[in-house]
């Protein structure tokens, strides 16, 4: 296994800085993780959807706002169109010309698939990991965003994480996993939220037509990540599959799923 190299912020194709490290030699590989995470916080989660998987060439990056990566307090930056065109850039500096595959969870997941809507080309296949609620499911969560933000602009990001902490619902969370704060300044978690609470993805027609292949990774009884929507988008891709993880044990098997199937699609 190739030891991850880690780089330093550098200016992405729309001028911003998105810290990212690179890691291995084979399929170009990118990798997103969710909202108020980073790559650090995946690796304490046991979320990092490609640690230990050999032949692939992995960039993982932080989006903006999150991690090591700068952010602003506009709302507006932070919906899931915007970070699709980010990662967009991405793909422009350190893919020119491949097509890739996406590897993402939660927002990155709606990143990923936004991003493909409107350039389906650049992708060679989709990793799903636990999709965020999307269309009809998307009205409550966005209460709740809006409600997290307010918090947070009065709390702080850390002592807000301490006060709605809550034991995991899903029985495939391992309830032991550390807890962490969200891995975003203060100063932008709000807007970060704000963000999420306004966004949403392309219309289904749009989504129908991408036809890549898809693995769709979820978990049930999380309202954050309903197992209805990767049902949903599973019937709804024309070249999908799921794979529903109900034990901590089948949730740590996700980087060799990911791995054999990306592999399984070539470049």
């Amino acid at each position: 296994m190739t030891t991850t190299r880690r780089s330093a912020t550098r200016p992405g194709g729309n001028g911003r800085a998105l810290a990212r490290d690179r890691r291995g030699a084979g399929l170009p590989v990118v990798q997103l993780h969710g909202l108020s995470s980073s790559r650090r916080r995946d690796e304490v989660f046991g979320l990092d959807l490609t640690a230990g998987r050999d032949g692939l060439h992995v960039v993982r990056y932080d989006a903006r706002g999150h991690g090591e990566s700068p952010g602003t307090t506009e709302p507006g930056d932070y919906t899931w169109p915007v970070l699709a065109r980010d990662l967009l850039a991405l793909l422009n500096e350190e893919f020119p010309g491949q097509r890739v595959h996406g590897v993402g969870q939660s927002m990155g997941s709606a990143t990923l698939l936004t991003a493909a809507a409107a350039e389906p080309d650049r992708f060679a296949s989709l990793t799903l990991g636990i999709p965020p609620t999307v269309w009809g499911w998307r009205r409550e969560q966005s209460r709740l965003y809006e409600l997290a933000a307010r918090q947070v602009a009065r709390w702080g990001g850390a002592r807000w994480s301490e006060l709605t902490r809550t034991p995991p619902t899903s029985p495939a969370i391992d309830p032991g996993r550390p807890h962490t704060a969200p891995d975003v300044a203060d100063e932008w978690l709000p807007a970060a939220f704000r963000g999420a609470a306004a966004t949403d993805l392309p219309p289904e027609s749009e989504i129908a037509r991408l036809g890549m292949p898809v693995l769709l990774l979820a978990w049930p009884q999380d309202a954050s990540h309903p197992l209805e929507v990767a049902e949903h988008l599973r019937d709804l891709l024309p070249d999908a599959r799921l794979e529903v993880a109900r034990t901590p044990a089948e949730v740590a098997g996700w980087p060799r799923l990911v791995g054999e199937f990306v592999e399984g699609c070539g470049g």
